[in-house]
């Protein structure tokens, strides 16, 4: 029979993902949904929580940067990969939904429709009007993140990427159901933390937006 791995070496074997949504803009502020939208960039608040992931992250033994490649991930992920001197890596698996027909309309408007219901009660069957499925995003980041884990196993990345992305993910790894993924909040500048490899996956932290004492 083989050795059961000891906890020290499941730790070891862990790779380290702080996920991390984009800084405010003027979609997030007035409740529309931006999607795939092009220039949709950090406004001034915005600008801020991307500078603040600097003093957040400090000390922290970040190895790889990714990012969505839509403008407002990349500009939250400037400022620290500036500071590290380290490349960011797009991978357009960790952009955001693909709304379709919904992109650019407001949140208030969007809920006064039938499939509003569908979205925040049964999403594993949504396909938004002309996007793709909640399934489908779901399975994308999943896969991105999986494919991150192991290339870096024992390293701690930073992927800057999106709300509901980031919380579809979330889900999946604690083994939640994704018609329940709504339960889940992520805001803008947030930090979360999640540990993928050997062993069970762990959440770290969730939706943090203060001072981080991350795990070596």
């Amino acid at each position: 029979m083989a050795a059961i791995p000891t906890r020290g070496t499941l730790i070891r074997a862990m790779a380290t993902l702080l996920l991390i949504r984009h800084g405010e803009n003027e979609y997030t502020r007035t409740g529309k949904l931006a999607g795939w939208t092009p220039g949709v960039r950090l406004n001034e608040a915005g600008q801020k929580q991307a500078q603040s992931l600097i003093e957040r992250l400090k000390g922290a033994p970040i190895k790889r940067l990714y990012s969505s490649p839509l403008e407002r991930a990349q500009e939250t992920a400037a400022p620290l990969a500036a500071a590290l001197g380290l490349p960011v890596e797009i991978r357009p698996a960790l952009g955001e939904v693909r709304y379709g027909d919904w992109t650019g309309k407001s949140l208030k408007r969007l809920a006064r429709t039938k499939l509003w219901r569908v979205v925040q009660g049964l999403p594993s069957v949504m396909q938004f009007p002309q996007g793709e499925t909640m399934r489908g995003a779901q399975l994308r980041v999943v896969d991105a993140l999986d494919e991150i884990a192991r290339a870096y196993p024992k390293a701690m990345v930073a992927v800057f990427s999106h709300s509901d992305p980031i919380k579809m993910a979330v889900a999946y790894y604690l083994g939640m159901p994704l018609d329940l993924f709504q339960r889940i909040q992520i805001s803008t500048g947030s930090v979360s933390v999640l540990r993928l490899g050997q062993g069970q996956p762990s959440l770290v932290k969730l939706n943090d937006t203060g001072a981080l004492a991350l795990p070596r």
